[in-house]
């Protein structure tokens, strides 16, 4: 293995891997939308189903249970009966909300963009012979 292929790899190791592991924890399909629906002021289990489309009451709570974990989110229970179950955004979580909301930002900006260098990308593939 090359000297540059060694830096390259540990590189990767020591920056990426731990960037990724905390991503992929928040950047995952349910954790976006509930981080969203959590930004607006302190919100219920059931807001949060009927609020995230496609969600199973399962993967919420497993969800929120790993958003608690990683410090995003605060629950509180009342002492009501039937008990009230709120989940409120964490500091941390509210600077990572408006990074969010700086990437939809983004993505919103250059969709178009992106589609068109999606067409124009897959015309010159199918003009070019297969060389894979």
């Amino acid at each position: 293995m090359s000297r540059s292929h060694t830096r390259v790899a540990e590189a990767v190791r020591d920056e990426a891997c731990p960037v990724t592991e905390v991503l992929d924890r928040v950047a995952g399909k349910w954790s976006i939308g509930i981080l969203i629906a959590a930004a607006h002021g302190p919100v219920r289990f059931t807001e949060l189903e009927r609020a995230i489309n496609g969600i199973s009451r399962r993967m919420l709570t497993l969800n929120l249970r790993r958003l608690e974990r990683d410090g995003l989110l605060i629950r509180t229970v009342y002492p009501t009966v039937p008990p009230r179950v709120e989940y409120t955004l964490t500091p941390m979580a509210r600077e990572l909300h408006a990074s969010l909301t700086g990437l939809v930002g983004w993505a919103e900006r250059h969709r178009s963009t992106i589609a068109e260098a999606r067409a124009a990308y897959d015309t010159a593939a199918e003009q070019r012979p297969d060389t894979d």
